[in-house]
């Protein structure tokens, strides 16, 4: 529900929400009746005091990443429209390039969650199972951080690749992904510091809100939404740190999320006032009219009754000889002259007229 108010239904009316909570309360009876589980589980009961300003760190580290994931999103996506190629050589680049990194990095196949629930119980050492590295095991801590570098960096890339080249997929899923395995590479890299020790479970699941409330621009859905699928309700505190920071210093650097940036590079701005919204769609040129009929400054109240007569207009443009507009004759401002007769020759529109109205260029937006 929070995710259609805050991304899609930025306008909501209080009486949509009914509808709303209608649905999202039927979907949950039918998943629950469906699978009695959930998405993720998380077994914790507090959160370390001490650990606020590693919270606010992570914020700042998910801010940045989200920036990272918004700005490759997009580029990608143009990328691939502006392909010159035939529509076949696209997929073959976009399936060739997707293989090659999959082959290297095998977490980033599919969703990603089983990577996910790796990390939430506490064996990130078997993400390297099926892949080129785990012929070295466990025995160098750095390679599994490499490993999860890169897979963090070039999920928004497999994604892109994916959905540029013709395929499905979608930013919500990457964004858990990748923002579960930038919390455990934070946490990961304190922790080997010697300085101090974090609980590396809590930042994967801090990591996740994080990356999702920058990406979406969401702060609130990312932070209800991670804490009913992993059930870590007890870092509610943490969630809101990290989630609004977030959301607050990514949208410093992107106003707009990965989901509204399309939309206002074609003209439309989700956050302005709803008609403004509207009229920046619209093409000035499809709504202007030709069909005027101009009349000189010198035309006679007769010539003009004439003209009257012959048109389907009510608004006549009063032009100079060079074509330049200097007033209109409306037929409501010239009622009570049209019936005096005996004026029809000595009367001229240049005393009819009115001044000419604001104009504009058909390029005008």
């Amino acid at each position: 529900m929070l995710f259609a108010v805050e991304t899609i239904l930025l306008e909501l009316p209080a009486q949509y929400f009914i509808p709303l909570l209608i649905s999202s309360a039927t979907a949950t009876v039918v998943s629950k009746a469906l699978y009695a589980g959930q998405p993720f589980v998380l077994i914790t009961t507090s959160w370390p005091v001490d650990a606020v300003p590693f919270y606010v760190l992570l914020g700042l580290f998910t801010a940045f990443f989200s920036v990272y994931m918004i700005r490759t999103y997009h580029w990608s996506e143009h990328f691939f429209e502006r392909w010159p190629g035939l529509r076949w050589s696209k997929v073959a680049l976009g399936g060739l390039t997707l293989g090659g990194l999959i082959f290297l990095f095998p977490t980033l196949y599919g969703e990603g969650y089983n990577t996910v629930e790796l990390l939430l119980r506490g064996h990130p050492e078997h993400i390297t199972d099926g892949s080129i590295f785990s012929v070295y095991q466990d025995n160098n801590p750095w390679l599994l951080l490499v490993l999860v570098l890169f897979s963090m960096l070039l999920k928004v890339v497999a994604t892109s690749i994916t959905v540029g080249s013709g395929g499905n997929g979608g930013m919500f899923g990457s964004s858990l992904f990748a923002g579960a395995l930038g919390g455990f590479f934070f946490a990961r890299i304190i922790n080997l510091s010697g300085l101090v020790h974090i609980p590396e479970v809590h930042f994967v699941v801090l990591g996740m809100a994080g990356t999702l409330a920058g990406v979406i621009h969401a702060p609130l859905t990312a932070i209800f939404l991670i804490a009913e699928i992993t059930g870590g309700y007890a870092l509610f505190v943490p969630l809101m740190l990290v989630s609004s920071s977030s959301y607050l210093i990514t949208k410093y650097f992107e106003p707009y999320s990965v989901y509204t940036r399309k939309l206002t590079a074609r003209g439309v701005d989700v956050y302005a006032n709803k008609d403004r919204g509207l009229l920046a769609q619209l093409d000035p040129r499809q709504l202007l009219k030709t069909d005027f009929i101009p009349v000189r400054p010198s035309t006679s109240l007769g010539e003009l009754v004439d003209i009257f007569r012959h048109s389907s207009r009510d608004l006549f443009p009063v032009v100079a000889a060079g074509g330049r507009l200097l007033g209109v004759v409306s037929l409501n401002s010239v009622r009570d002259a049209l019936f005096d007769d005996a004026h029809y020759a000595t009367t001229r529109v240049r005393e009819l007229m009115k001044p000419a109205p604001p104009w504009w260029a058909p390029t005008t937006t």
